[in-house]
């Protein structure tokens, strides 16, 4: 790993107004669809200052052939089930994440019942009782039933249970889950979507949102990365539908963020520590992921029996300095709790928010789509912007590059366009 210049500072708490990262959308520059061919996207590139219009397939040429990228390998799951009271009434059921068992793999395994926690369509049509619909699994009719156990604010926990011990509950999203599109498409989810809604790499089923911007990469793209040099590893963050929780509070520190699970595996710890040059993360969610991982190298300095291996939101703009650990430690703390814990991988939660003032430990440059206006992945894309490892801030450069996005007709939000942020 390159010796970060700025790898014993501390991220500074600001008073984040989220009015000041509005800008205006208009929904003709929202892509409804992807294009036809993934890499044929338009890529704005940011350069130490200098923006260049380019095509996505170009992308290996502006990627340091020192570079170490980083994937998020998550798949959307077909989450959202529909079911049909005798009333006529329709029910909508989002499995949001896992409740028990809790680890994604366990839950989708299940051959007879399972519970998860979900929002519920049309709750006020559900007020108690049992939902039930006889599904075709295969060649198979299988009656699932749903039951809801529990509330917790707009959640609610919901138990599945099945009749065929032969049909686990991955089989049951499979054949009758409708896959989650972003609401902001205003349409409903298409066949074709099962495709082009993830990414070619996806491969560890849990997400409720693609890791949108890695849907613009391909098989060529990748064998010209690896023929310059560069290399490709990963890392898996379940998106959740918080990514899409609009931030209602003027001042962000009255945001409460999602949390999501993480999972990284040994061997992508140890690629970080024995790398020396620029890592670059494919996406918003692998920057998290990667940042994270910093912050839990730090709980576990702090030596604790049986530490919580969470980031919450706020724990970055916490005052370390009597204790600030470079990347290498906090990085090697992890393989240690690994060692002692007789683990491969470390799973764990972050509900981390990335907003100016914060000092980026891990990641050097970012391939991100274009953000919803006056959202926490605005926030994350003006801090990284900002942060050169200097006392110079320009939380405002954002603007410049999408105001010139938005003069350029590039495409907006998930199937959209995307940019390369260097430093």
């Amino acid at each position: 790993m390159t010796e970060k210049k700025y790898s014993e500072q501390v991220s500074i708490h600001l008073e984040i107004n989220i009015n000041d990262y509005d800008y205006n959308l208009p929904d003709e520059r929202i892509a409804k669809y992807p294009l036809a061919e993934r890499d044929q996207s338009k890529l704005l590139i940011s350069d130490g200052g200098k923006l260049i219009d380019n095509r996505f397939f170009n992308l290996p040429d502006y990627i340091p052939s020192n570079s170490l990228m980083i994937f998020n390998n998550s798949k959307v799951i077909q989450a959202r089930l529909h079911f049909q009271k005798t009333t006529g009434a329709q029910i909508e059921i989002f499995c949001l994440e896992p409740f028990k068992p809790h680890d994604y793999a366990l839950n989708f395994q299940q051959n007879q019942s399972c519970s998860w926690v979900c929002l519920i369509g049309n709750l006020k049509k559900w007020k108690e009782g049992e939902l039930i619909k006889t599904i075709r699994v295969g060649e198979k009719d299988v009656e699932i039933s749903a039951r809801r156990l529990q509330t917790n604010g707009d959640s609610h926990v919901v138990e599945f249970e099945w009749n065929d011990a032969t049909v686990t509950f991955a089989d049951i999203l499979e054949a009758i889950g409708e896959l989650p599109i972003p609401p902001y498409l205003n349409r409903d989810t298409e066949e074709k979507d099962k495709e082009t809604y993830q990414t070619i790499y996806s491969k560890i089923k849990g997400s409720v949102a693609a890791p949108t911007a890695g849907l613009h990469f391909t098989n060529s793209v990748f064998t010209a990365l690896k023929q310059k040099g560069v290399e490709l590893d990963e890392v898996t963050l379940h998106v959740g539908a918080g990514t899409f929780k609009p931030v209602k509070a003027d001042n962000i520190d009255d945001h409460v963020m999602h949390a999501e699970y993480i999972s990284v595996r040994r061997e992508l710890i140890e690629h970080l520590l024995a790398h020396r040059g620029p890592v670059i993360a494919v996406g918003t969610t692998s920057v998290r992921t990667l940042e994270s991982l910093y912050h839990i190298g730090v709980i576990l300095s702090e030596g604790d029996d049986n530490p919580q291996l969470k980031v919450l939101q706020n724990m970055p703009y916490k005052n370390y300095a009597d204790k600030a650990l470079p990347v290498e430690e906090a990085l090697r703390n992890i393989l240690v709790y690994l060692d002692d814990h007789k683990l491969t991988t470390l799973i764990a939660e972050t509900q981390i928010i990335i907003k100016p003032g914060y000092v980026f430990k891990i990641v050097d440059g970012i391939v991100t789509n274009f953000h919803q206006p006056k959202s926490t992945l605005l926030l994350l894309v003006s801090a990284f912007l900002a942060d050169n490892g200097t006392s110079i801030k320009d939380y405002d450069y954002w603007k410049k590059i999408y105001s010139h996005a938005l003069d350029s007709d590039y495409r907006f939000l998930s199937y959209g366009d995307s940019s390369l942020l260097l430093k």
